[in-house]
């Protein structure tokens, strides 16, 4: 059996997968609230007691974070991890840590047509270049080349490169933002935490009324779900948070590019985390392909390069068990 793991700052999904069935199958699979764990081992642990004690040859995990020399602090969760003691905790003889967005992208290759919307068809080159993005907590970024019969996955921490407004109500926000931080990243407006900073930016300028979820802020709770159901649930929507969603998208599309045109990702260009299936209907109506294509130029090459948003929640926990997989067939 292979132990793989999809770990995130909300969540986090645990998966026992085996080497002669598919990773699309899991023999066993649970899904923690991250932050009720005081680490990995103890949450892998549990999840393994549960399983019938199952011989496990290799334990792949997906985190968000650098990784170096098989450590990591993680970028968003209070934890620190490394692949000797998870071996020695979990009794697990292989054990690799990967970023998250990596296996990300090592789990593209699993999904069919069904785990994809297209946001835009474009003209797609066999074998080029692929670019993922995952707004969830955070912001993960990371690109894919095709190297003989390969993908081989770049992760990256371009989310935490500077944010560059568009428009003067953007720069409006880099200034509120810079009220708070000497370093405002394109995960600070784009992801879970960017969307909270919108809504608190738009409340604060006092033109949108009193939002609906006050309460939920000042209590300290993550209010992201609440901000997209006031938006997309409600009727009529809270125009505070249908204008920040809106906000959002726009933003997003507009890194999703750079990031396209960085890597000149003519294979396509993939959203994932948690965030882009749950505003799908609002990617879909225009805001996200306006801002990804208005690149001055090379608009015209923008226009050509396709974008899919990933629907399967459990590609990257795929992407993980493939790894793990690859491991012990060496």
């Amino acid at each position: 059996m292979i132990l793989a793991g999809d770990i995130g700052a909300t969540k986090t999904i645990l998966g026992l997968f085996s080497e002669n069935e598919s990773m699309e199958r899991p023999f066993a699979e649970k899904t923690f609230s991250s932050r009720d764990y005081p680490g990995l081992e103890e949450m892998a642990a549990e999840f393994l007691n549960r399983s019938k004690g199952l011989p496990v040859k290799a334990a792949s995990f997906g985190v968000a974070g650098p990784i170096r020399s098989g450590r990591v602090d993680t970028t968003n969760l209070p934890w620190s991890l490394d692949t000797d003691s998870l071996g020695k905790a979990l009794k697990v003889p292989i054990v690799r840590l990967m970023n998250d967005i990596e296996a990300l992208g090592s789990g593209l290759c699993l999904l069919g047509p069904g785990d994809l919307k297209t946001l835009n068809p474009g003209d797609p080159q066999e074998g080029g270049i692929r670019a993922v993005l995952a707004p969830g907590t955070g912001l993960g970024e990371a690109f894919l080349t095709r190297e003989n019969l390969r993908w081989r996955i770049h992760p990256t921490e371009g989310g935490h490169t500077d944010f560059s407004p568009s428009g003067e109500e953007q720069d409006a926000l880099l200034r509120y933002l810079r009220g708070f931080s000497q370093h405002v990243s394109w995960e600070l407006v784009c992801s879970g935490i960017g969307l909270r900073n919108i809504s608190r930016f738009l409340e604060d300028t006092g033109n949108y009324g009193e939002p609906l979820w006050s309460k939920a802020a000042s209590a300290g709770h993550d209010i992201t779900p609440e901000i997209i159901q006031a938006a997309m649930e409600r009727r009529p929507p809270c125009s505070l948070s249908l204008h920040a969603l809106e906000m959002f998208i726009s933003i997003l599309g507009a890194e999703a590019g750079n990031l396209a045109l960085k890597v000149l990702a003519t294979g396509g260009v993939y959203l994932g985390g948690g965030l882009p299936p749950r505003i799908l209907s609002l990617l879909e109506k225009g805001g996200f392909m306006e801002s990804f294509t208005s690149k001055g130029r090379m608009s015209r090459i923008m226009e050509n390069i396709p974008v899919h948003v990933i629907l399967n929640p459990r590609a990257a926990l795929m992407g993980a068990a493939k790894t793990g997989l690859e491991i012990i067939k060496k």
